[in-house]
């Protein structure tokens, strides 16, 4: 679907999940997906996180009959989330919302690492962990940084949607599938620990950080 909304656009339109990944797979990618939430015998959460992997620059926009689901549609880093019936108004709010998320600045890590020095984006990093005075920094793409600073200096770096789950360990709140009683799961299965005598501090914090990315994004369309 072309990216700028006037209200006489034919979006693609596909009765099954299956047929909206087949063609999110094909060249050009999707500018904006419209996903309902419950797909008949399907669940468009599923649905949407195979679109992400094929297409991670494709705004996700939910269509629902409730806002129960809401913390489930932030784990795909949907745009915008639509309470059935859309108006006009709300559908063009995601296309205005699809072009902040493409605009946006990408705020990043510099890092010095022997001689060199490596800048990241942190919405790339998954998780800090410490291993004595070496640091070591988990990406998104599989590589591990590691740096020799102090974990309070590092952490001085990173910004809101750094989460720290104990003395060693720092999480990319953005990355966190889900938050369990005792330990987070990322998006990529890994499992990090976190005392049980923080774990309610911890799981507010995420869950106000959850609602809270839900709903900035209307505010920086404004």
């Amino acid at each position: 679907m072309r990216r700028e909304w006037d209200g006489t656009q034919c979006p693609e339109c596909f009765s099954s999940g299956a047929e909206l990944i087949k063609a999110a797979a094909e060249l050009p990618a999707f500018d904006i997906a419209f996903i309902d939430i419950c797909f008949p015998g399907e669940n468009g959460i599923d649905i949407a996180a195979k679109i992400r992997k094929l297409s991670p620059e494709t705004g996700i926009v939910f269509l629902t009959n409730s806002e129960d689901h809401a913390v489930d549609a932030y784990t795909v880093d949907a745009l915008h989330y639509l309470v059935k019936p859309p108006t006009t108004e709300a559908v063009g709010e995601a296309f205005r919302r699809l072009e902040s998320f493409r605009s946006r600045q990408r705020p990043t890590l510099s890092l010095a690492i022997e001689r060199d020095t490596v800048t990241v984006y942190l919405e790339d990093i998954f998780y800090i962990v410490s291993d004595g005075h070496t640091k070591e920094i988990h990406l998104t793409d599989g590589r591990v940084l590691r740096v020799r600073m102090q974990f309070r200096e590092l952490e001085e770096k990173l910004d809101k949607t750094f989460l720290k789950l104990n003395k060693g360990t720092i999480v990319n709140m953005e990355q966190i599938r889900t938050m369990n009683k005792d330990y987070c799961l990322l998006r990529d299965g890994t499992k990090l620990a976190f005392t049980r005598r923080e774990r309610v501090a911890i799981r507010n914090t995420y869950d106000q950080f959850v609602y809270a990315r839900l709903f900035e994004k209307e505010e920086e369309c404004r």
